[in-house]
């Protein structure tokens, strides 16, 4: 399949977008899998194909209405052939190991290829739909990608959907660093993981325990948490199926911070202050963006209550931002944010917070309020920006 070409083409993005099976080869456009009706009333699967008309390496309008087909002839329900579709020209090869058994003409003025490749279709599959409701030549088949073609394995047909590749590809250069993978940290993974970033750095030196497994996004076996992986080999293992780009540190990353020196944009979700403020120190003399996360849940009576920050710093930011970022190590109880109690979805709301300012800075999300630090309520269910400044 030619990625760039069907990527350029509205029409054929569309097709891929609605889960049509397709393949451009030799010049062809190849509809795959599509439900047809037999002679002997019998549900098969075919191949709709039709030449490609381009302009450079985009679709034109089709001004050929002539489809071609590999299979049986198509039917009516009846085990009638479909004669209104039917063109005398016989089975040819048209290379690269492309057979059509048939030709067929449908005559209109196609407006794009969705529409030729929809009509012809409609008509087949339709005859197919009175025997079988279910059948459908939607299958949604999974695209796997090669090396050098996408950093994901597999075509993200999510962000095609919605047409906000164009928003997403800011961030495609980007080597990100996530220091921290104990629970806000795991999610921040997650969702990272699948945006388009050229590369994930992970830094955790601790092992990925049994408690940690209830506050991560997935499901750890038994087997795995009696293994004791170190986390961030145990993350970087779980999403590697996805996609490319994942880097493993096994270390704590305040142990060599000159390694994120050639990041451009690091997390920081660990709650040792001594750790974070000799990161915090070297990432702001190099002028490396970061957003620093940060829970603090308190009991209170038979109620959990607390406050979750999220805070963000780099070139053009108000220096007044580091003030608002907590150094403790949780040996003051008084101090809310050195309570150590997490809950998952806090720790998935949490890492949600800190990537949606993250994404901000690359005006993927609207940001009208500029602010660079704001926290969470959870007992007022509110949220405020910490910014004096901000509108």
């Amino acid at each position: 399949m030619s990625r760039q070409l069907i990527a350029r083409s509205p029409d054929l993005q569309q097709l891929l977008n609605e889960g049509f099976d397709l393949e451009v080869r030799a010049g062809h456009l190849l509809i795959k899998d599509v439900p047809y009706v037999n002679s002997n009333r019998e549900i098969k699967r075919g191949v709709l194909i039709s030449t490609l008309e381009l302009n450079g390496d985009m679709t034109v309008p089709p001004a050929n209405h002539v489809a071609m087909w590999t299979g049986e002839h198509p039917c009516h329900h009846d085990g009638r052939i479909i004669s209104a579709i039917t063109n005398p020209s016989t089975g040819h090869d048209l290379g690269s190991d492309i057979r059509a058994d048939f030709t067929f003409s449908a005559k209109a003025a196609y407006r794009d290829y969705h529409h030729k490749v929809a009509t012809y279709i409609g008509r087949i599959t339709g005859e197919a739909k009175v025997i079988d409701p279910t059948v459908s030549a939607n299958t949604f088949p999974v695209f796997e990608t090669e090396e050098g073609e996408s950093i994901f394995r597999y075509l993200d047909t999510a962000t095609s959907r919605v047409g906000i590749g164009v928003m997403n590809e800011r961030l495609s250069a980007l080597k990100i660093a996530i220091i921290g993978l104990g629970g806000t940290g795991a999610y921040v993974f997650d969702f990272v993981a699948k945006t388009c970033v050229k590369e994930i750095h992970l830094y955790d030196g601790d092992v990925f325990s049994q408690h940690n497994a209830f506050r991560s996004p997935g499901a750890a076996s038994i087997e795995e948490l009696q293994g004791k992986p170190l986390k961030a080999t145990y993350f970087a293992g779980i999403y590697a199926k996805m996609r490319r780009g994942i880097e493993p540190h096994e270390v704590f990353a305040d142990e060599n911070t000159t390694a994120l020196r050639h990041m451009d944009f690091v997390f920081l979700c660990l709650d040792r202050g001594a750790a974070k403020k000799a990161i915090i120190k070297s990432l702001v003399e190099w002028g490396i963006p970061f957003v620093d996360v940060g829970m603090g849940i308190l009991r209170a009576q038979d109620s959990l209550t607390g406050l979750m920050r999220v805070s963000c710093f780099g070139p053009g930011v108000d220096m007044a931002v580091l003030e608002r970022i907590d150094y403790s190590d949780g040996e003051l109880p008084e101090n809310e944010y050195s309570t150590n109690i997490q809950i998952v979805e806090l720790n998935a709301l949490n890492a949600a917070l800190a990537v949606v300012m993250w994404k901000k800075r690359y005006a993927i999300y609207r940001d009208s309020s500029r602010a660079s630090s704001f926290s969470y309520s959870i007992a007022a269910n509110e949220m405020a920006n910490d910014d004096k400044d901000a509108a």
